[in-house]
């Protein structure tokens, strides 16, 4: 093909997906904006009034994204028509022979060329997560940072991570240079080498940059969490509550670390009126814990807020039984199946990239007429390989979805069936999830099982 025919190949192929991630976005804006009344088979795990706030919070979430999809698909196709791509890279060159460096800098120039393209990426795209952030998340009740607290937020994000990767780009492209016809061999080691090396160092070393960690206070909860752990042989060597409440009510929990060091993390949005004397807090009592449940019934959990959505929260067992879904995502093998498929992605991606990275043909496309290593990765992972990453990414959300029925269905085998449902549903209630789905939509982005479907597996599982 000429270099003209594999760029409108390209081009049209991105406005398809586009197109169609639209279609699939509108049936689902569709029942936020027509299905007012509560459903007969949700009545009975949700109240009208709860509802009403779950469509409206949902349908401001849905149109926004529309504004913002369309302002992106057509910032990205000017980018595209009119050159940005050579352009940026002209611009790196020219900064580079202003400081004396000329184009054998290749490493030196596309790193210059990286931090512009985050640069304007970040600028772009900061009026949109204002706007998320102040104006949509405050209007229901789930933000909680100040103007000031997210200036420093995003600064810090965004050199934090320039400095982690600057570095990784630099040397993967220095590889790819020195490593001759079987590159891709060293690329992927170097890239597992990575990914378990950030897997390990993230929650000790770099989110520590963002919010406070602090061990979980002696107490009910913290016994039960480490039975729990003894219970299964999950080598649970440290408990920590992270302070996320200065951010968001959103909340979280997760567990980290190799071998015989495993660590667990909870948001203190997740604990009921977290304090040191909260260790001895009766079980049944009142909470002010919330959760989040995203559109795919995934839970994360978020403070009680002011606006007058009355939140329900989680008691001791019943966040013992999120846990137990969460740890059986370890003792299944999920967490190393998903890091073989990633790894075998990985190394058969690049051994096609060591295929194509030669041909010119691709870099004419987009108006170049020299091969620089770091535009030949953009062009073939994110362009030449869209069609085989659209295909991956529905398999692996088919996958994902197979793997939290089996958690859910591992947190039964403990005995934590009941609290798992009830919890689920008191999530969803916090968090207004809409508990309407259209199939399609679900069928496609929901990497985790809606939240009737889940209720419905675990009464059938009993």
């Amino acid at each position: 093909m000429d270099p003209d025919s594999i760029f409108w190949a390209i081009f049209v192929f991105m406005w398809l997906v586009y197109l169609w991630e639209t279609y699939l976005s509108y049936r689902q804006r569709e029942l936020y904006r027509t299905v007012t009344k509560i459903p007969e088979n949700i009545s009975s795990i949700m109240d009208q009034e709860t509802y009403e706030k779950a469509r409206l919070y949902n349908l401001d979430k849905s149109t926004f994204g529309f504004y913002v999809g369309v302002w992106g698909e057509i910032e990205h196709s000017l980018i595209l028509i009119y050159g940005g791509i050579p352009f940026l890279w002209r611009v790196s060159g020219e900064v580079m022979q202003k400081y004396g460096f000329d184009s054998t800098y290749e490493i030196s120039q596309s790193v210059v060329f990286l931090i512009m393209a985050v640069t304007f990426s970040t600028i772009t795209s900061m009026p949109f997560t204002v706007y998320s952030t102040f104006v949509i998340e405050e209007r229901h009740g789930f933000n909680k940072q100040t103007p000031g607290f997210f200036v420093k937020d995003q600064i810090k994000k965004f050199f934090v991570s320039l400095a982690i990767g600057m570095p990784i780009v630099a040397l993967l492209i220095y590889i790819i240079q020195i490593g001759g016809d079987y590159f891709f061999i060293y690329v992927w080691v170097f890239l597992l080498v990575v990914s378990l090396l950030m897997i390990t160092i993230y929650a000790d070393y770099i989110a520590p940059l963002f919010d406070k960690f602090a061990p979980l206070p002696e107490g009910e909860l913290r016994t039960k969490i480490e039975e729990l752990a003894k219970s299964i042989d999950f080598p649970l060597t440290k408990l920590y509550v992270v302070e996320g409440s200065k951010r968001s009510s959103h909340s979280n929990a997760y567990f980290y670390g190799f071998f015989k060091n495993k660590r667990i993390v909870l948001f203190d949005t997740l604990l009921a009126d977290y304090s040191p004397v909260n260790a001895d807090k009766k079980e049944g009592e009142s909470s002010k814990l919330e959760t989040k449940v995203g559109d795919s019934g995934e839970a994360t959990k978020v403070e009680e807020n002011t606006k007058g959505h009355k939140k329900t929260g989680c008691n001791n067992e019943e966040i013992l039984a999120v846990l137990s879904h969460e740890l059986g995502h370890w003792k299944l093998g999920h967490i190393l199946k998903n890091l073989v498929i990633s790894q075998v992605n990985s190394f058969l991606c690049f051994a096609a990239f060591g295929l194509l990275i030669d041909q010119q043909v691709l870099y004419s496309a987009f108006g170049f007429d020299t091969r620089p290593t770091i535009i030949g990765l953009i062009i073939i992972f994110q362009y030449v390989f869209s069609p085989y990453n659209e295909i991956l990414s529905f398999c692996v959300t088919v996958l994902s979805r197979m793997f939290e029925f089996q958690a859910d269905a591992f947190a039964k085998s403990l005995q934590h069936s009941s609290n798992l449902k009830t919890a689920l549903i008191k999530l969803n209630k916090d968090n207004l999830g809409f508990p309407v789905n259209d199939w399609l939509y679900s069928t496609w982005h929901f990497s985790h099982p809606p939240l009737l479907e889940r209720l419905r597996a675990l009464e059938k599982t009993e």
